[in-house]
């Protein structure tokens, strides 16, 4: 996934894309981005070069549910039971939905040796999503304080706008007291959101870049976007 892979400097990337321009090179690399123009948007020119041939392919979104949904129902035929899901689209993330079904399925197979029916239904979903999604992180971020849930929603709401999955506290700051000023409340001051970031950082939510230009610290989550999001669903 190309957006994680960004940096200042740009070199993981460039050497990413010049291990197949080398001499008697048998490599070739397929990258993913959730930002259609990526290379023309962020990549400096000594990287952009490394793209000999940059063909790339759009995925369209379509109907999320109705995709999910299809791709669960071609899985099913893995399985041990004979199952029939009823799952709608936490996320757009495939790979979440279908980690979904599997505990799912493990929890119907579990509850079927007791002489229970042998399809999956929405208990067994809840089940499954509830053991998802109740991670020691998650924990932390429902006992946070409210300018620390904002300043993760803020997060999230930057990395929409760049459509990079890291930014610099300023441009989180401005993201910030925005949601500030929709929600009525007093902003906090720049010394205040810092130590936000700090706590955040302590605690492994966030990944801080060490900088003497505090405002220029780049920030990531260290836990996925819908973990943030199912965390702060009821905030």
């Amino acid at each position: 996934q190309l957006d994680l892979l960004w940096t200042r400097k740009q070199n993981v990337m460039y050497n990413l894309f010049d291990w197949p321009t080398q001499k008697h090179s048998k490599l070739i690399i397929l990258a993913i981005a959730n930002t259609m123009d990526l290379p023309e948007r962020i990549m400096m020119n000594r990287v952009a070069s490394r793209l000999v041939c940059p063909s790339s392919y759009v995925f369209m979104l379509g109907n999320e549910e109705y995709r999910l949904n299809t791709v669960c129902c071609q899985r099913k035929c893995h399985t041990c039971c004979d199952v029939y899901f009823q799952v709608a689209a936490l996320s757009g993330d495939a790979r979440r939905c279908l980690d979904i079904c599997r505990r799912a399925t493990e929890i119907c197979e579990f509850a079927s040796q007791k002489n229970t029916s042998g399809i999956v239904r929405m208990a067994h979903i809840t089940e499954a999503i509830d053991e998802m999604f109740s991670s020691p992180y998650i924990n932390a971020i429902r006992g946070a304080s409210l300018h620390e849930q904002i300043f993760l929603k803020a997060i999230l709401a930057e990395f929409r706008r760049a459509g990079v999955e890291e930014a610099t506290v300023q441009q989180v700051y401005h993201q910030h007291v925005a949601l500030c000023r929709i929600e009525g409340m007093q902003s906090p001051t720049v010394s205040e959101i810092m130590a936000v970031c700090s706590r955040l950082g302590a605690c492994r939510l966030l990944l801080v870049e060490s900088s003497n230009k505090y405002l220029h610290m780049r920030v990531r989550l260290n836990i996925s976007q819908d973990d943030v999001m199912y965390a702060l669903k009821d905030e």
